[in-house]
């Protein structure tokens, strides 16, 4: 049967391809982008069959016209190539990914289907980091972390176990990496919530997230703008505490909060952090490793990689 062999957490953030020049040479980003090699090495050395990428969507692939809790790419996928992320289509696995979908749904999570994904950086960053000059086939699960209602830490706990019982019910030998892409803290400079923006910056990102299907490029100029000239605000004692439970196998401990207690404890970026539940509860919650941290107010988030064996 098809087993789960390595689970990975890594940071993104747009700035890092396009600010390098900024940070390079600076500690902190070293440390973050030689951990993420570390990383890509450890995977390397997993051999793996297939990657399940678990990350975001910043309005490129969805939009509010329709917003899944979680969506499982299961035939064509499409990078978007923002923040000079990998662009255009990638390389996948649709039977194995139907399989998953199938096996989640009929166990009672349900997850949306996409035929034709378009991802961005939220998964693409993965793709260039951890699995460069890895010749692997991606399925990419999207859990929704920005457009309100957002799932609960208990149904990502729910759908990363899903995800073991449903890897082990494939019927071949294939050997799985799970990538969680996303956080730590950071605060974006996004509506709390979009059915009530305020100020002419906020109302602009609601019109975008309305109105961009098809049209992602057309807004992308002016909502770089708002998003590069935010102030940082990052909260490294909340991203240590949860590395430090990543590593004594106690993520389950966040299984219960709220979307309004992730909020106030690592910002509105820091929603992303079911992914990392999601990829830690698919691994069983085994004790993991952290890699790196570094708070990097410079591409406004809180970097950190860490591995999990089963």
């Amino acid at each position: 049967m098809a087993r789960i062999v390595l689970g990975v957490g890594a940071s993104h953030s747009t700035l890092m391809n396009t600010h390098w020049d900024q940070v390079a040479g600076v500690d902190r980003a070293e440390r973050f982008r030689d951990a993420l090699a570390e990383a890509r090495d450890a995977i390397a050395a997993a051999r793996p069959d297939v990657a399940i990428v678990i990350g975001s969507n910043h309005f490129r692939g969805f939009w509010l016209d329709l917003i899944p809790a979680f969506t499982l790419g299961v035939d064509q996928v499409v990078a978007s190539g923002d923040g000079g992320t990998p662009k255009g289509p990638q390389r996948t696995e649709p039977t194995f990914a139907q399989a998953l979908a199938e096996d989640l749904v009929g166990h009672g999570t349900e997850v949306a289907i996409s035929a034709k994904l378009q991802i961005d950086h939220g998964q693409a960053h993965a793709v260039q980091y951890l699995l460069r000059d890895i010749d692997v086939p991606i399925v990419p699960l999207v859990i929704n972390v920005f457009a309100t209602p957002l799932p609960l830490m208990a149904r990502c706990v729910q759908l990363g176990e899903g995800l073991a019982r449903a890897v082990a019910a494939v019927g071949d030998d294939k050997r799985v990496v799970v990538i969680a892409s996303g956080g730590l803290s950071h605060q974006l400079p996004w509506p709390s919530r979009w059915q009530d923006p305020q100020g002419d910056d906020e109302e602009f990102l609601v019109e975008a997230w309305r109105e961009g299907r098809g049209d992602w490029e057309k807004y992308d100029k002016r909502r770089r703008e708002i998003i590069v000239s935010a102030r940082p605000t990052l909260f490294p004692d909340f991203d240590e505490e949860f590395l430090g439970r990543l590593d004594r196998g106690e993520l389950r401990h966040y299984a219960g909060w709220t979307t309004a207690q992730i909020e106030a404890a690592a910002g509105n970026g820091g929603q992303e952090l079911r992914t990392w539940l999601t990829m830690a509860a698919a691994l069983g919650f085994a004790p993991g490793r952290t890699l790196a941290y570094s708070p990097m107010p410079e591409w406004l988030t809180g970097m950190g990689v860490a591995v999990i064996e089963p």
